[in-house]
């Protein structure tokens, strides 16, 4: 009798590809308009070592310089323009299935391409956790450096006592975009639990838009895309019910680049379990761009989530309002 088997379906020269573009096409974040294609950070990806650096020019200063007459006349001073850099860190990731858990997708139609789907949504959801972990470092960075001055906190310890200014709503979310000054409305996009949309769902003050390109209805707030996910924080109040975070998103605010892992692919068998092995690896930025990355407490070769999660780990280095992320703790 003939078994299929994985590597029979899997070709890691031709899957390796298929998942990898399947993974961006399905991204939420890619989506959301949160990470924009680019291929220049692609590039850097793909550069070598465990951190990217992402040099950039700062904003001109001052003011405009009288242009006098006469003997007294003086020439226009000449001023430098400045640069920084931002520092990116390579997440180099892998997970390895059996085939127990691949068994409904080899019986499909389109076996190879039925596999390519689930690991594509696999690593959307991974990216996902990784990124809200890249937040939470990032803004533990800003209580720690800035004063908070990219959080709205307006929750209150005890959630029974909880009024319309310490929930998700218009004022608070405008509050929260406006932390950015003028340059609020480059906030586009929300990310949220999925208790607070229900909450808003319930209000009718969510927005369906149908996107064509993914035959879905596409929900929106206060003209933001809402990205529901229960990854988001939430943390018990002192009295009862939680205290949430909900994070405003600027179009390209994630850098996201797709590095070169140097066995992306490939396929096993353990003989003695019985079982045929698919292993993916990956390396890629999934980067806040103007935040950069320390490497103040990495033990190993890339950060773990709970790593990426640490203060010690950024360092702001753009003008805050060129910051596109803001957070907002709420009660519900």
């Amino acid at each position: 009798m003939a078994y299929t088997r994985i590597s029979d379906i899997v070709t890691p020269s031709v899957f390796n590809p298929y998942f990898l573009e399947r993974t961006a096409e399905i991204s939420t974040l890619v989506r959301s308009g949160i990470v924009t294609p680019d291929a220049a950070i692609d590039v850097l990806a793909k550069s070598g070592g465990k951190t990217v650096n992402m040099p950039f020019f700062k904003d001109l200063t001052g003011t405009s310089e009288i242009i006098g007459g006469g003997s007294s006349a003086s020439s226009l001073d000449v001023n430098k323009i400045t640069t920084g850099t931002d520092i990116a860190v390579l997440f180099m990731r892998g997970k390895a299935w059996g085939v127990n858990d691949l068994a409904e997708a080899i019986s499909g139609a389109d076996p190879m391409a039925a596999i390519g789907d689930l690991v594509a949504e696999w690593w959307n959801r991974d990216e996902q956790t990784t990124l809200l972990n890249v937040l939470a470092g990032m803004f533990s960075d800003n209580l720690d450096n800035d004063s908070g001055d990219l959080i709205s906190n307006v929750s209150r310890g005890s959630a029974t006592l909880a009024a319309a200014a310490n929930l998700i709503g218009p004022e608070t979310l405008t509050d929260a975009q406006y932390l950015l000054g003028d340059n609020a409305n480059k906030l586009t996009a929300v990310m949220m639990h999925s208790a607070l949309m229900g909450r808003l769902i319930k209000q009718k003050a969510i927005d369906y838009v149908w996107d064509e390109t993914i035959s879905m209805n596409i929900p929106y707030y206060m003209d933001k895309r809402v990205i529901v996910n229960d990854n988001c924080p939430r943390a018990s109040a002192a009295t009862a019910g939680y205290l949430y975070t909900s994070y405003l998103f600027g179009e390209g605010a994630i850098a996201r680049g797709e590095g070169a892992a140097p066995v992306p692919t490939e396929t096993d068998r353990d003989a003695l379990a019985g079982d045929d092995i698919l292993v993916t690896r990956r390396h890629f930025l999934l980067h806040p761009r103007g935040i950069a990355f320390q490497s103040a407490s990495v033990a190993d070769n890339s950060p773990t989530n709970a790593e990426a999660a640490q203060a010690s780990n950024w360092n702001r280095v753009y003008e805050k309002k060129n910051i596109r992320i803001v957070k907002l703790v709420t009660n519900g």
